[in-house]
């Protein structure tokens, strides 16, 4: 028994080592199996089933087999490294047996070799596939460009085939109207000369120089002062200038042009100087015409181009501080030195400006000579007139020019060396011929160019003409419009009025006329200079400032705030600086401000400031009828075309009722635009203004050519990919239109024009991303006239070829005047 229970308490000892050994075996083989499993992909193929079989194997319970036997101890031999069998009762027999302990950082390293492999294997694989892809890709892109190019090929040879036959059709078309229209404004012009030569109303011709000599002559000499037939002969004399603004526009020869423009002048100047003469006998009369609220004298006289505001201090109250016309919303404030003088104040509104011209005239002479960095003297323009260096067309002007010239410049060298000081004691002291014209109401520029330039000054330099040009005070009439015309701000001498003694009335005659009262006086003005380092405010009392209070005409549109400029009469231009404590309300349309002496003034406004344009859309109507509209970048406006007339549309605008819906001719329309403060139209130096996309004039011409022939059938739109194809091409949007409404937004379609091939694109106005790709059936073509025909209906085909060429004509003028495919 003891020898029993002995031998069984050995037993188990032995079996409980067999089982802590077996329970240690199973541990290796599991760890083995997590460091088997750094790639798991690996399992999935086939050498590795061997190993999932040997560890499934490995962990059978108890590690034993069914005969009951003691496991045998097992070390994993990867597949691929030697032998293996089995034994006859199943169990696996290792050749190589290895301690999973003492080498399981060899099996890993060795496991890790082949799954790289494997990886490695793998990864070529997909590789070798993702390339054979890759060439299949680029073959069949190669295919496909070798296709497309072959059709563009054919597309172009079918293009070249009919390129002349397609020029020479437009060209004929443009031809056929071209003489059309000019063979239109010749009978105009002829039929417009007869009308006025039987005219018999008494009106001369100011065509005809003997007839304007006279009348200009005889007005001169006519002592007629009563305002009303002064008036009335005002009238007649801006009619006359209107007719030679309009000979002047139609391009005469160059002795005529100089004609009509001295003869313009001339009008301009007898206009201001009758207008001062009737001013003088309303102020001789002052006392009869006095007000007895007041005590002083203040009238109002109007017609259609002009209002007279006259004010007369008869009173001299010390407390007066100014005045207010409220009928015409114009006012003036005094200081306390004039309140107590014997002085009249006149503010004279005209409708018309007779004085920018001088200026602009000079500013775009100036740009010229120094875009061509050429500066000729007078005196060397003059001798080489006289030595016949200059060409045959040029003699027409060139005197004229060089008198002009020489005027201006022999003008700012004065105005240069004389001080404020000393042209005032010029003006009232020296008697020369312009000063007396001055003191009789002659032209402001006239005497006083005319009598410094007595005084032979000496013309400035280049480098002083740039210094001019570069005075921030100087308006540049290129970047601003005056409008609203010129409001004359003067103060006269009180005319001696009369008295009644022993029942005569008795005045005293004076031979001097109107004479202008010198604000601020020679006096103040050495004590302000002086009193500049002694006392700062004193200074300030010795040139106290006058006041202006506008209310701003109806017929004028302003799109911003506006700005004021006075006119410098010495310099010839208007100036921004000597006026301050600016104020503008934009409910009541009023401003005010304060200026340091007597000026002219007027109102300026940006020339651009309604561009770029943000979009714009030419659609049809009907035929020979269009709407174009324009959507700028401060307001909108639209222009009806209708046969050879035109008609200017805009929305919540109160006033331009004188505009707004009138039929009127293209320049006529452009001309009353800009007049209105509407300027949508540019010129050859609004580029330096305005931010554009750059295009070639000469296609974009075309293209304005050819719209304005498909106007009546096809609806033109903005694009904004314009802006993106280059100087040499050119993107809208077009679409045949026969219906007289908005165009659906799912009709335009892209086109690309330039200068040798225009296509249809396919891509549409929303696309992310600019593609040359041509629509489908599409063509090139050499005209964007055959490229819009190739889709055109029967209908809109027959639109076209009956479009009136004076509404082409029409069309073509407004387009190239806005020059919408630049502009916006």
């Amino acid at each position: 028994m003891r020898g029993g229970w002995g031998h069984r308490e050995q037993y188990n000892k032995g079996e409980r080592k067999e089982k802590e050994k077996e329970k240690a075996s199973i541990k290796t083989i599991r760890n083995l199996e997590g460091n088997y499993k750094v790639d798991p992909g690996a399992y999935r193929s086939a050498p590795n089933q061997d190993v999932l079989a040997r560890l499934a194997e490995c962990r059978s319970p108890r590690g034993q087999s069914e005969r009951g036997e003691r496991p045998q101890k097992l070390s994993y031999l990867p597949p691929g490294h030697g032998s293996r069998g089995q034994s006859d009762d199943g169990y696996p027999q290792a050749q190589h047996q290895w301690s999973a302990k003492k080498k399981g950082g060899n099996i890993n390293k060795a496991e890790r070799e082949r799954l790289q492999r494997e990886a490695d294997e793998q990864r070529l694989r997909e590789e070798e596939e993702a390339r054979i892809i890759a060439e299949h890709e680029e073959i069949e892109r190669l295919e496909r460009e070798r296709i497309e190019q072959e059709k563009q090929q054919l597309l172009e040879i079918k293009d070249r085939e009919r390129r002349e036959d397609e020029l020479n059709e437009m060209r004929h078309i443009l031809d056929e109207n071209h003489s059309a229209v000019t063979t239109w404004e010749s009978e105009c012009r002829n039929k417009a000369k007869w009308e006025r030569y039987m005219r018999c109303d008494g009106s001369p011709d100011p065509a005809v120089q003997p007839e304007i000599n006279s009348f200009i002559s005889l007005w001169r000499e006519d002592s007629e002062t009563q305002i009303q037939q002064v008036l009335e002969n005002c009238a007649l004399a801006l009619q006359l200038t209107d007719e030679l603004d309009f000979l002047l526009s139609e391009g005469p020869e160059l002795c005529a042009a100089q004609q009509y423009r001295e003869t313009a002048l001339s009008l301009q100047s007898i206009i201001l100087y009758k207008l001062n003469q009737a001013t003088e006998e309303l102020l001789k009369f002052a006392t009869s015409s006095s007000d007895i609220e007041t005590g002083n004298m203040q009238t109002v006289i109007q017609d259609d181009n002009i209002t007279l505001c006259l004010w007369a201090n008869l009173n001299k109250n010390p407390r007066f501080k100014g005045y207010r016309f409220e009928e015409v919303g114009l006012g003036f404030e005094l200081p306390k030195p004039l309140a107590l003088s014997d002085i009249a104040v006149r503010i004279l509104h005209t409708r018309y400006d007779h004085l920018s011209h001088h200026s602009e005239r000079e500013q775009v002479q100036r740009r010229r000579s120094m875009m061509e960095g050429i500066l000729i003297s007078p005196s060397e323009s003059a001798a080489a007139v006289q030595d016949g260096k200059v060409e045959v067309e040029g003699e027409g002007d060139a005197g004229e020019s060089s008198k002009q010239e020489e005027e201006s410049r022999s003008v700012r060298s004065e105005s240069r060396k004389r001080s404020a000081v000393s042209v005032i004691s010029a003006k009232e002291g020296r008697k020369s011929s312009s000063i007396k014209l001055l003191e009789e109401g002659e032209s402001q520029m006239e005497g006083i160019t005319t009598g410094l330039e007595a005084d032979n000054g000496s013309n400035p330099s280049p480098t002083e003409l740039m210094l001019d040009s570069a005075d921030m005070h100087l308006v540049d009439l290129q970047q601003f419009t005056p409008l609203g015309g010129v409001f004359y701000f003067d103060v006269f001498h009180l005319p001696p009025q009369s008295h009644i003694v022993k029942g005569w009335e008795m005045r005293e005659l004076l031979e001097t006329g109107l004479q202008f009262f010198p604000y601020p006086t020679e006096q103040s003005r050495i004590q302000s200079s002086t009193s500049v380092k002694l006392d700062e405010q004193s200074s300030a009392v010795a040139s106290l400032p006058v006041g202006v209070t506008v209310a701003l005409p109806n017929s004028i549109m302003f799109l911003e705030e506006p700005q004021v400029a006075r006119w410098d009469p010495i310099g010839q231009h208007w100036r921004t600086d000597c006026i301050s404590e600016t104020n503008y309300d934009a409910e009541t349309r009023s401003i005010s401000f304060q200026m340091n002496a007597f000026y002219a003034f007027t109102f300026l406004q940006e020339s651009y400031a309604n561009m770029p344009f943000q979009s714009w859309e030419l659609r049809p109507l009907g035929q020979d009828s269009a709407l174009l509209t324009i959507t700028g970048a401060l307001t909108e406006v639209s222009i009806t075309v209708k046969d050879k007339q035109c008609m200017l549309q805009m929305e919540e605008t109160k006033d331009l009722d004188h505009l707004l819906g009138k039929w009127m001719s293209p320049s006529k329309l452009q001309k009353a635009m800009r007049r209105a403060g509407i300027n949508i139209f540019v010129n050859e130096y609004s580029d330096k203004y305005v931010s554009i996309n750059s295009k070639d004039p000469l296609i974009e011409h075309t293209v304005y050519e050819q719209m304005a022939l498909m106007s009546s059938a096809v609806a033109f739109s903005w694009s904004r990919w314009n802006a993106q194809c280059g100087q040499e091409h050119l993107v809208l949007q077009a679409c045949e239109q026969l219906e007289a409404g908005p165009v659906a937004e799912e009709a335009w379609s892209l086109y690309l024009l330039g200068a040798q091939r225009n296509q249809h694109l396919k891509m549409k106005e929303h696309d992310n991303s600019f593609s040359h790709e041509l629509a489908k059936g599409s063509e090139f073509h050499s005209t964007f006239l055959h490229m819009l025909r190739q889709d055109m209906s029967n209908e809109g085909q027959a639109r076209v070829r009956q479009s009136h060429h004076l509404y082409t004509d029409t069309v073509q003028r407004i387009l190239c005047a806005t020059r919408v495919l630049t502009y916006s």
